[in-house]
């Protein structure tokens, strides 16, 4: 691994903002290999080098991977200044680390989200190229049925014209309150919602509960978060993921 700036270390480590961890350095609370350092802009290879904070060793990881069942209520987003956003729910050892949402889950929708500072990932998994599957559960008012299910697999057109991929769409249980399971290759605004009314239904409820190859865990607490072991990264196949490891000195 090439050097980083040791501010960009702290701060991508969670210690605190860039202004804050030069705060630290300038109190001379940071030392690498046992010596205290006060220039914010050292290039430390955090590989070889052991750097510590008031005595506390920091576990440098250049990306992270959360997984958050997100709950209705918070929107997709990292600032806002009316609603809370799915941000606002990390603990605080992730609170300096620039995490982002991949992609986006209506305020009022359940389910798998994915937080990361990994532009590249977010950009595979999002890529209308790529046409990674996203399944949601859904409870929809009214009866669904084979006929809608067909639809959904030629395409509908939407309230702005558009026709939506093909879709897969299993019926779990059909009556007033109908739960099914919808599968969509793309990521439109209000997708779900839009094409069940584009068939005469509304949808009351709904949860992610798949993306990629990786499913949310039901375990996990609604307004919860963990990292994703190794194993489920394997599942998002970041198989074609560059090496981008290189020279951080950026400001």
């Amino acid at each position: 691994m090439q050097k980083i700036r040791l501010d960009r270390l702290l701060s991508n480590s969670g210690v605190g903002s860039r202004k804050e961890v030069k705060a630290i350095i300038k109190k001379e609370e940071v030392t690498v290999d046992g010596n205290i350092v006060k220039n914010p802009g050292q290039l430390i290879d955090p590989t070889r080098s052991q750097v510590m904070v008031n005595s506390r060793p920091i576990l440098y990881k250049k990306y992270y991977y959360l997984m958050l069942n997100k709950p209705p209520g918070v929107i997709s987003a990292t600032k806002d200044t009316l609603h809370h956003t799915v941000t606002d729910l990390l603990p605080e050892q992730y609170k300096n680390i620039r995490l982002f949402p991949v992609g986006r889950l209506d305020k009022d929708t359940e389910g798998l989200l994915i937080l990361t500072n990994d532009g590249q990932l977010a950009h595979s998994l999002l890529s209308p190229k790529k046409r990674v599957p996203k399944t949601y559960y859904a409870v929809i008012e009214g009866l669904v049925s084979s006929e809608d299910k067909e639809a959904f697999r030629r395409g509908v057109r939407l309230d702005d014209d558009l026709i939506s991929l093909s879709a897969q769409l299993s019926i779990l249980e059909s009556s007033q309150l109908s739960k099914v399971h919808v599968t969509i290759f793309e990521g439109k605004y209000h997708q779900v919602k839009r094409m069940f009314k584009t068939v005469g239904k509304k949808v009351v409820y709904l949860k992610r509960i798949r993306m990629g190859n990786l499913y949310l865990d039901e375990s996990l607490p609604l307004g919860e978060v963990r990292e994703l072991s190794q194993a489920e990264l394997a599942l998002l196949d970041m198989s074609n993921k560059d090496d981008i490891s290189k020279d951080d000195t950026g400001q």
